[in-house]
């Protein structure tokens, strides 16, 4: 299916590694030009070179901290003044700790909210300009099935990334009229950098080996596996095209069927 992204520009954070990283490749295997971030410099410019040899895209990698303002500030200042604007924006950023409720502080609290949710707020609200100039626009959020359903241990996110989601669809809303889509995809147990750590902890709390550590994680999966951020991607690159034009205020997960509701 092509996806004539070709003459599109996508901006994606936390690209360096795991799920934002999938989606940058995906968007750029499609055609998609691409400014990528992330706060580590190192990793995002290795991230840029590595996309640009597997795809004819031109990369772009600045170096941005999501949690500070004043860095995205910066950072849609040098895309404006070298591209005008952006027309996909990928929002992403590192998932929460894990957490109970009462081992929280109100700092973790604000730290979690300023990175996982403030930051969604404050790109999607610098890119809606050029979006609305142009009447076409793609915001799509990364977030994860606990919006759906809570998932034991992840109570920080269990809470904010609900707060992303009724944003998201709120935001729908206004900007249907201008030619622009919201929609936010909902990974369950992927295998990221973050996911494998948690395998090698449970074969190392537990004495599995790591085979069967990511059985027993996976048990609870009706599809009996781990999903690929290949799998995420794809589906991320479909709602920053035109063929998806009609859907706006999606939450959709990708999961092997691990969310247990209609």
């Amino acid at each position: 299916m092509d996806l004539n992204l070709s003459s599109k520009l996508a901006l994606v954070t936390a690209a360096s590694q795991g799920l934002g990283k999938a989606a940058a490749i995906e968007l750029a295997r499609e055609g998609c030009n691409l400014i990528i971030c992330s706060s580590n410099e190192e990793k995002i410019a290795k991230a840029a070179k590595e996309i640009e040899k597997i795809s004819s895209s031109k990369v772009t990698a600045i170096k941005a901290d999501l949690s500070d303002d004043k860095q995205i500030e910066l950072l849609f200042n040098q895309i404006n003044k070298d591209f005008s604007g952006v027309d996909i924006v990928v929002n992403n950023a590192g998932g929460p700790p894990l957490s109970t409720f009462e081992s929280v502080s109100d700092e973790e609290w604000e730290k979690a909210f300023n990175l996982t949710m403030m930051s969604a707020l404050r790109i999607s609200r610098l890119a809606l300009p050029h979006m609305k100039k142009q009447q076409w626009g793609r915001i799509i959020n990364i977030s994860s099935y606990s919006v759906k359903t809570p998932v034991s241990g992840l109570f920080i996110s269990n809470t904010i990334r609900l707060g992303v989601l009724g944003w998201a669809k709120a935001l729908s809303d206004e900007v249907a009229k201008d030619g622009i889509t919201i929609n936010t995809v909902c990974p369950g147990s992927t295998r990221t950098e973050r996911i494998n750590q948690l395998i090698k902890n449970s074969a190392e709390n537990s004495g599995k080996s790591l085979k069967d550590a990511e059985k027993s994680m996976a048990a609870s999966i009706p599809m009996g596996r781990i999903g690929e951020p290949e799998e995420l991607a794809s589906l991320i690159a479909y709602l920053a095209s035109e063929k998806a034009a009609y859907i706006t205020g999606a939450a959709i997960q990708v999961d092997g069927g691990a969310t247990r509701g209609y």
